[in-house]
């Protein structure tokens, strides 16, 4: 009976600092929580700043089609710079897609590269590409500095740099989006504004 009672007792201390741990840990998860502020897209010093106008561009899509970037539109334009080669970018198709169906009367989105045209117009094909204008253009990635991608680059209707970045996901999409409907150059500017 004796050692009954010494396991039970045993057993419940044991039951009761396992309680304790699980407070403090869903505790510091909480703070960590807090702490870790969401990642949006990397945004780079280079290129036009953000809330500078945009350099305009008349350019022909891979369709024949006439781009214009930059300058008064009837939207905002999200500027995409990838490559048929980029495997990161190839996974963010899907999410282009999804964007164009779910915002597309709110936002133009470009799809933007240099090189070869037939590998790019293989390209469009293969992936389903034709609705979004695709313009193959070296000046382009001069003027916004990309030196890395996926890069994507959001001008306000009136062509203003409203938020740029490299995007390896969703989430950095989104961050720039929000940064736009939330009149902040990233997501990071505007937790510290809040925070401030």
């Amino acid at each position: 009976m004796d050692a009954m009672t010494v396991s039970v007792v045993l057993l419940w201390a044991a039951v009761l600092v396992l309680g304790v741990l699980v407070w403090a840990l869903s505790r510091q998860i909480g703070v960590l929580f807090e702490r870790v502020a969401p990642m949006g897209a990397l945004v780079t010093d280079a290129g036009p700043p953000v809330g500078a106008e945009s350099p305009t561009f008349e350019l022909n899509g891979l369709q024949s089609e006439p781009v214009f970037i930059g300058g008064a539109q009837e939207r905002p334009t999200l500027l995409f710079f990838l490559a048929p080669t980029c495997p990161v970018c190839k996974k963010l198709i899907p999410v282009l897609k999804s964007l164009r169906r779910d915002e597309g009367r709110q936002l133009r989105i470009v799809l933007a590269s240099d090189g070869e045209r037939a590998e790019h117009l293989a390209f469009i094909r293969a992936q389903g590409l034709e609705p979004m204008p695709y313009v193959l253009s070296t000046e382009l990635g001069l003027a916004y500095r990309v030196s890395r991608l996926p890069y994507a680059v959001l001008l306000d209707a009136l062509g203003r740099v409203v938020a740029k970045g490299l995007v390896n996901t969703r989430e950095q999409f989104d961050s720039l989006l929000n940064a736009h409907d939330l009149s902040a150059s990233s997501i990071q500017q505007y937790l510290e504004r809040r925070a401030a």
